[in-house]
């Protein structure tokens, strides 16, 4: 039957495994490009692929304290269900502080130290430092930000479960609110309320 279904002689198949092979001596497989072209159907490729080259991918936002890729399903269409930012924090920068209105935060620390407090009703909040191979998690809607405490880049994975990215600068919230409701809510002055970042930097220097 397998000769037949593969139009090889039935000889062809005399040495194959009669039992499961789950890890086992091989040859290594070679150059990708190589194995991607071998494994081409010829037909074209689908108009939505399964793969996405973050570490390609142009930052979102970008100064001079670091930087922030975000991909959804905006950019990468079969992420119907999962939003990501891979952020980048350069030392003595700060992710500047916001919450997200659509879903809670996972985060996975890859480079660097952190800290980073979230912010409850109350008022209530909670620190906590983050090293490589830390998880945290903030629930949806509450403030919170991320502070580089170390001397090398941090870089950390933000992820959610949603199908597009969303989220709410407070300083991009504030200046863009009536100036004398601000200014009496917190009692600060013109100037300082004119100082607040209107264009929702991302990353702040400390």
């Amino acid at each position: 039957m397998l000769a037949k279904n593969f139009g090889v002689p039935a000889e062809a198949f005399k040495n194959i495994p009669l039992d499961n092979l789950w890890i086992f001596q091989g040859q290594n497989p070679g150059p990708l490009a190589d194995a991607q072209k071998s494994a081409q159907s010829g037909l074209a490729l689908p108009p939505h692929p399964y793969v996405w080259a973050f570490s390609e991918q142009a930052p979102d936002r970008q100064n001079k304290s670091g930087s922030i890729k975000i991909v959804d399903s905006r950019n990468f269409n079969v992420s119907t269900t999962t939003a990501a930012a891979l952020v980048t924090v350069k030392p003595g920068g700060v992710r500047e502080l916001h919450w997200h209105p659509n879903a809670d935060e996972w985060q996975y620390y890859l480079k660097g130290e952190a800290r980073m407090t979230v912010f409850d009703t109350g008022p209530a909040a909670a620190t906590a430092d983050f090293r490589p191979g830390d998880i945290g998690y903030v629930k949806k809607s509450l403030g919170h930000y991320v502070e580089n405490t170390g001397n090398t880049d941090l870089v950390f994975l933000a992820l959610f479960k949603s199908d597009h990215y969303a989220e709410v600068s407070l300083s991009d919230w504030l200046a863009h609110t009536p100036p004398q409701l601000v200014m009496q809510h917190l009692n600060i002055s013109a100037e300082t309320l004119a100082k607040f970042p209107r264009n929702r930097p991302g990353l702040m220097p400390m």
